[in-house]
């Protein structure tokens, strides 16, 4: 499968609510997300780094919403410890038949199994896991359904597991987000982006991802058990952090 440049929105007219991870956004996603993402390209080996950290010998490492599976990759390469297991889940077929091609081309005998499975992130049971990796997903999970998710993954971590979250976040203070949208929008300008393209995304995005704020998600994982939470990443409104079970 081979992937390309993201101009997408050069020429497609947008209505809010547009945007699905179809075969055209599968096309393009690496290019796509690299360019929209700041700072992706650090999150992605180094929640292969903390993988390695926190994986436990029998146990599943969980990639969900884990689209052409950068990070099971990442996490498959860096992870050795006997019996683990990955699991990359993704509710869109195209996603899916895109990682089997990657993991079909770079196969590692000593890796642990990867299983795939096609669905709905907030159907998977997780169970005996070490490491959950959320990547830009819960922010198009509907908020009303994203605590059910977490409680899920709180009782399927095992004692000393952890989940890694990665999130674009809005922020209270009105200066702060207006600041941090604007330079999210420059580094896009700077990747190649126009106006037009960036206008159109957002409104293709309006709806269908819907970002909180970092103390939504503090709390929304103190309720699901997490005792500790350490944020170890910040490029303008974007974050990643870790959360102790």
């Amino acid at each position: 499968m081979t992937t390309g440049k993201d101009d997408l929105y050069e020429t497609t007219i947008t209505e809010p609510g547009d945007f699905v991870f179809d075969e055209r956004v599968v096309k393009v996603f690496p290019d796509m997300i690299n360019r929209s993402v700041p700072g992706y390209g650090l999150i992605v080996p180094m929640t292969a780094m903390l993988a390695r950290r926190y994986a436990q010998a029998g146990t599943r490492l969980y990639d969900l919403g884990c689209s052409l599976g950068a990070v099971t990759l990442a996490m498959r390469a860096a992870v050795r410890v006997p019996d683990a297991r990955l699991v990359a889940v993704d509710a869109s077929p195209a996603m899916i038949e895109g990682l089997q091609h990657r993991l079909q081309r770079s196969a590692e005998p000593e890796a642990p199994w990867v299983e795939t499975r096609l669905e709905d992130v907030l159907e998977t049971p997780i169970e005996q896991a070490s490491v959950v990796v959320l990547n830009f997903t819960l922010q198009f999970i509907r908020p009303d359904r994203r605590g059910e998710l977490m409680q899920r993954i709180g009782r399927g971590l095992v004692p000393g597991g952890v989940l890694v979250l990665s999130e674009k976040v809005r922020f209270e203070d009105v200066g702060e987000q207006r600041a941090l949208h604007a330079w999210h929008h420059e580094f896009k300008r700077s990747q190649g982006y126009s106006d037009l393209e960036i206008a159109r995304k957002r409104d293709a995005l309006e709806n269908v991802m819907i970002p909180e704020s970092i103390a939504d998600h503090r709390a929304r994982l103190a309720e699901a058990g997490f005792g500790h939470v350490v944020q170890w990443f910040q490029g303008f409104n974007f974050v990643s952090m870790v959360a102790f079970r």
